[in-house]
């Protein structure tokens, strides 16, 4: 079984800065790409940004410029988020995703879902 475990979460004022890590353990093989949503109360979650394997990112237009998603090269299932100049509108629970993970058990790649962290960010 896949397990994805997130921190770094957290309490910041306007202005601040955090770091999220998320950590993939079990049998996989490989993954495509790992990347960070977020989802507020009363919204559907989004993409806030994704790292492939051979290391290209992708941002919501929100993050550009202040946040940096990056891949550990000595942990390969690793993933952070930088997270700068944070605004009360980042407040959310934020969660690691990694996406066409392939494992012994299965034939199709399957995605994975943290637990998710929560991220506020007070005026």
């Amino acid at each position: 079984q896949v397990q994805l475990v997130e921190s770094g979460g957290g309490l910041v004022q306007a202005g601040g800065s955090l770091r999220l890590s998320c950590a993939a353990s079990g049998s996989i093989l490989s993954i495509n790409a790992m990347g960070w949503y977020r989802q507020a109360p009363g919204k559907q979650r989004e993409l806030v940004g994704v790292v492939s394997t051979g290391g290209s990112t992708s941002y919501a237009d929100s993050a550009k410029g202040r946040f940096t998603i990056s891949r550990d090269n000595g942990k390969k299932n690793t993933v952070y988020l930088q997270m700068n100049s944070l605004k009360p509108e980042d407040t959310a629970v934020y969660y690691c995703n990694a996406a066409g993970v392939i494992t012994p058990m299965y034939i199709l790649p399957r995605d994975y879902w943290g637990q998710g962290t929560q991220v506020t960010v007070s005026s």
